[in-house]
């Protein structure tokens, strides 16, 4: 796939910490995902000094929840940003809370999981994200790229991706959040009056969000 819309990287060093970045597949009738195309954009690339590794997850509970747990435990990062679709969206949506619920529901309003499902068992009732937020919105916003602050990623598969990585983390001092993107150009012409934005000013949001993480990590060691 071409690269558009990120920074001149370096090829990864094996010996480099690994940046894991994550995005998923299409759904909901959608062929492709900008939460996917744009973070495999990132594979093997070097920011800051660390190496990004990209993995596509799954749109389905419980899957994607343990998907991001064994792509934890596989490449033990120092960082992680998930990345999913909301459409309709103006703008990238930097999530600040999760919750410990599912409440799915497909397109004929049933509701797929009965009750208070949890995406943990007896995990608590919230975490919060532990990216740097109001730095990347500031470089964001000095960058001239649209993004806001979400409350909550929602009760979606995107909030159990988050909860379950901040779960996995507990204990440990790592930056872990979710990011929302909005529709690309491409999806938008198939959603007359949908807001979207270009893969490229996406990919740009990402390497400096990234990049604001990767800065926070390496002053935190000084």
């Amino acid at each position: 796939m071409r690269e558009v819309g990120i920074p001149t990287m370096k090829r990864a060093d094996p010996h480099q910490n690994i940046f894991l970045l994550t995005g998923f597949e299409p759904f909901g009738g959608e062929t492709t995902n900008p939460s996917w195309q744009v973070a495999e954009q990132f594979e093997g690339k070097s920011i800051e000094g660390s190496v990004v590794k990209s993995v596509c997850l799954p749109v389905a509970h419980p899957r994607a929840a343990r998907a991001i747990v064994a792509a934890i435990r596989r490449w033990r990062p120092i960082a992680i940003i998930g990345l999913g679709q909301a459409g309709w969206r103006p703008a990238l949506s930097l999530e600040r809370i999760a919750i410990n619920l599912v409440d799915q529901q497909s397109r004929d309003g049933v509701r797929e999981y009965e009750g208070d499902t949890p995406v943990v068992r007896g995990g608590p009732d919230a975490y919060f994200s532990r990216l740097p937020l109001t730095n990347i919105l500031r470089r964001l916003k000095r960058e001239q790229i649209p993004a806001a602050m979400s409350l909550s990623a929602g009760a979606y598969i995107c909030n159990s991706v988050m909860y379950a990585a901040l779960h996995e983390l507990r204990g440990r001092d790592l930056p872990a959040g979710f990011i929302h993107l909005p529709y690309a150009a491409g999806q938008a012409v198939h959603h007359p009056g949908a807001p979207s934005m270009s893969l490229d000013m996406m990919a740009r949001a990402v390497a400096a969000a990234i990049s604001v993480t990767a800065s926070a990590i390496s002053n935190k060691s000084r």
